[in-house]
């Protein structure tokens, strides 16, 4: 399995909705992260009280400050210790390690390293769009979840009569693959429309899909009608743990006036069934991997994206930068 390289770059990990007034707790590369509302706005520490190493995030916010649920130490938004009850005198210096946390759009980010300027959002950010955020939890890796939502063949079993049609029936279809550095994507000609229900109640006539991997972990969608981009998803995976892909996505679409708001009350709802139908599918692959003996994943004539994923965890140049490829396939 690849491992992600440790460049500096915005991590998405939680929707806004998620910190209230309660602490929040999650994983990021294993590492316990406690989010709170501080005086200061949205703040990310260790989940871990200096004093005897309990979770923060079972604590309470008080006056802008994380107490622990232990001894009562509080913490403010920069991890400095700033009352120990019962204690006379100045406050000792204790500390609790800060990250740099940010809210855009809905959706809190937490820098890993030192990452420069604004966190990329999605593929449509900027536009006046229809969204709806999501979070997902998944037991796989970051490559196996991307590559899954970036997988078009997939869908005539998993999602079938959801993203596609009933029916036997294939188009040959032109694929191209494309990248750069930190980025690759394969667009998809020539199937005009698809038979699914996402496809038959959301879309118009086709005129390509685009499925793109970018770095850290973030896997696009692209739905494209002869008016433009019609449906889009964009979606930040991150390695919670070994065995645990999280996810923070937008699910995006045009206004289209009154029509537009009513396609994306459906959107989600039916993303979601599609979602699951894909949870299910990586838990068996990866409950099925750990039995002996050991074994690494076959690379099919039709995975196009797999190796140009990896090469970007691994801080590389994809080769679809400098070597653009063109295939055929049924879809």
């Amino acid at each position: 399995m690849s491992q992600p390289v440790k460049k500096d770059h915005w991590q998405a990990v939680s929707l806004s909705t998620d910190v209230g007034r309660k602490p929040w707790r999650l994983l990021l590369d294993g590492a316990p992260v406690v989010l709170f509302r501080s005086a200061t706005g949205i703040s990310a520490l260790f989940d871990r009280c200096a004093h005897r190493l309990v979770e923060l995030s079972t604590g309470k916010i008080v006056e802008g400050e994380i107490e622990c649920p232990y001894h009562g130490w509080r913490f403010d938004g920069d991890g400095r210790c700033t009352a120990i009850p019962g204690h006379v005198g100045a406050v000792p210096h204790y500390r609790v390690r800060r990250y740099r946390a940010i809210e855009r759009d809905g959706v809190v980010f937490v820098a890993v390293g030192s990452p420069e300027g604004e966190p990329y959002l999605h593929c449509m950010q900027g536009q006046d769009v229809i969204v709806r955020r999501v979070r997902s939890s998944t037991q796989s890796t970051v490559i196996d979840a991307a590559e899954n939502i970036l997988d078009a063949t997939h869908t005539h079993f998993t999602h079938k009569g959801l993203l596609r049609g009933l029916s036997a029936k294939r188009h040959l279809v032109h694929v191209e693959v494309t990248g750069g550095e930190g980025w690759v994507e394969a667009c998809y000609t020539g199937e005009e429309r698809q038979q699914g229900l996402i496809s038959r109640l959301l879309e118009g006539a086709r005129t390509k899909t685009i499925g793109r991997f970018r770095h850290p972990g973030i896997a696009e969608l692209e739905y494209w009608g002869t008016n433009g981009l019609v449906l889009a998803t964009t979606f930040h995976l991150r390695q919670a743990d070994e065995r645990t892909v999280e996810g923070v996505g937008w699910l995006i679409g045009q206004r289209q006036g009154g029509i537009g708001h009513l396609k994306a009350l459906a959107f989600k709802p039916l993303f979601n069934i599609a979602l699951e139908q894909d949870r299910k599918v990586l838990k068996s692959a990866s409950d099925n991997a750990r039995f002996p003996p050991e074994a690494l994943p076959a690379i099919g004539p039709l995975d196009f994206l797999r190796r140009d994923i990896a090469a970007i965890m691994e801080g590389k140049m994809p080769s679809a930068a400098a070597d653009p490829r063109v295939h055929q396939i049924e879809l």
